[in-house]
């Protein structure tokens, strides 16, 4: 297969190639790579929960009492009782009437967006939504519109354009993950209102950071009686794995019967629900978590905007700085490493050509001297 060899070539030569890290210890702010200590600014464990005592108590129990692989999907043997607490959980935190949760954000997205648009139908979506958000799009059959990032005219042109679509949805990120900024929300929902379409938002990075109980973007603007679907995974600020949506009974009984993603594969392992379960009860107990992330985001930003340090336009736990080309971020990265500090290039086609970037991650347990030493590192590495 040599055009399989070549295209290799052509990646690693255009510096897009990617490889594999080991991690040989815990997902925390210091982890070991190869034998080395290394200080990570890449994760999404935000609020430092994938391995808190209280989350690995309640898998270490949900093993002895439930055993590891649910054996089958849900709709045939594999729905367990921790599987319906979760659900239960998830809608109650979310303040919806029920929810389905999915072995993953990605099979979530995609099982949702394909159920509820089809051939006939047009669904809408921001130009840097995730990559499942784009691909459940692709998949639905629906016609597919997708508008400049952020771009509300551009998002009402489209609609004033599509009074023959009885049904019309809208997909959007809550926090982008790349750019760090948040969807315009309440623009979403007064645009939507008045065309008719349904909303779906994405709070991937959302949830367990924005909202004064953690829920949400869609909690920090007060608009979820206005938002029709709401999605999210468990992976990132609860610190398990997994994806959800919430919405009203009919709404997640309609997806159990019809989402290709949640029929047709065995259900997530009852020890994965009960970490989640211990996640989200955690984010709704303690939540000096997430007012130390916030004190440890807004160090950082105002360390690099003293230096002048293009973070395009976060909002968020999610800091890009700006590089340009694809080969330069990967050497910026490459220096980094060395000094022991783990921060990705992210490259096309994760991002467009030319906007190459350090993804930087920040968690509530970064301390002090975390956020320091990054600080100085990035003063050594970067061109002012």
């Amino acid at each position: 297969m040599k055009y399989i060899s070549d295209e290799l070539i052509k990646i690693k030569e255009s510096g897009l190639y990617r490889d594999l890290r080991v991690v040989g210890n815990a997902q925390d702010t210091h982890i070991e790579i190869e034998g080395r200590p290394f200080l990570s600014f890449c994760s999404n464990n935000y609020l430092g929960l994938a391995n808190h005592p209280s989350v690995v108590k309640a898998v270490k129990d949900a093993v002895g009492k439930y055993g590891w692989g649910a054996g089958a999907s849900r709709l045939v043997s594999g729905n367990m009782t921790l599987h319906e607490v979760l659900e239960d959980a998830i809608s109650r935190f979310k303040e919806k009437e029920a929810a389905i949760v999915f072995p993953t954000g990605y099979m979530a997205n995609l099982g949702a967006i394909t159920s509820l648009v089809s051939n006939g139908d047009l669904v809408i979506c921001d130009k840097l939504n995730h990559a499942s958000i784009i691909d459940g799009c692709r998949l639905s059959g629906a016609d597919f519109r997708v508008y400049a990032h952020c771009n509300m005219e551009k998002l009402e042109n489209i609609l004033k354009k599509a009074s023959k679509y009885n049904r019309k949805l809208i997909v959007t990120d809550s926090v982008f993950s790349m750019d760090g900024d948040l969807a315009p929300l309440p623009d979403i929902v007064r645009i939507a209102g008045k065309y008719n379409a349904l909303i779906m938002v994405d709070e991937a990075h959302g949830t367990g950071v924005f909202g004064k109980n953690g829920r949400g973007v869609v909690e920090h603007f007060n608009l979820n009686k206005e938002i029709d679907v709401i999605m999210g995974t468990l992976s990132k600020a609860i610190g398990s794995l997994g994806g959800y949506v919430s919405g009203d009974i009919d709404l997640i009984s309609y997806l159990r019967n019809k989402a290709r993603s949640f029929m047709y594969t065995t259900a997530l392992p009852p020890a994965v629900c009960a970490a989640s379960i211990a996640g989200i009860n955690l984010i709704q107990e303690d939540h000096s978590m997430r007012e130390s992330l916030w004190y440890n985001v807004r160090f950082i930003k105002d360390k690099l905007r003293s230096l002048n340090i293009n973070m395009i336009s976060s909002e968020s736990q999610i800091i890009p700085i700006l590089i340009g080309g694809a080969q330069k971020a990967v050497e910026i990265s490459k220096l980094l490493y060395e000094r022991g500090i783990l921060i990705p290039a992210i490259r096309p086609p994760t991002v467009p050509a030319n906007s190459s970037r350090l993804r930087m991650t920040v968690m509530s347990s970064h301390t002090q001297g975390d956020l320091e030493r990054l600080i100085g590192a990035l003063s050594e590495v970067l061109d002012f």
